[in-house]
């Protein structure tokens, strides 16, 4: 249903390289980079995540409420995701744990420009 979420930055570069090492342990690649968009999944069929400077040329900055999660398989994975983004620059917004007993395990970090990011397990 959802062909693919779109998070703003200031600094393509720096972003695409951090998506990439990032989600690469989920498969992820770079499928297309169009100059102010990169769009990286596992093939253009499947849901991708889209970096892009805006369109109207302003500073890129998150929404209040806005996040985009990522389910790697299991509450490990989620640990090992959580600490590579903090290993590759990006900040705490909550560390691993369980967050609805035996429903919800999750981890939360901001990337540079300030996007949320989730990792969970449920079950």
């Amino acid at each position: 249903m959802i062909s693919y979420v779109t998070l703003g930055v200031n600094d393509l570069t720096a972003a695409k390289a951090f998506y990439s090492q990032l989600l690469g342990d989920l498969g992820s690649k770079s499928l297309l980079d169009m100059g102010r968009i990169a769009f990286f999944g596992k093939n253009l069929a499947q849901p991708m995540l889209a970096v892009c400077e805006p369109f109207n040329g302003q500073p890129a900055n998150p929404g209040n409420g806005n996040m985009v999660s990522f389910q790697p398989g299991s509450k490990e994975k989620v640990d090992a995701l959580y600490h590579k983004a903090i290993a590759l620059g990006a900040s705490c917004d909550g560390a691993p744990g369980q967050r609805i007993e035996n429903t919800f395990y999750g981890a939360y970090v901001k990337d540079d420009d300030g996007n949320k990011l989730c990792f969970c397990h449920f079950g």
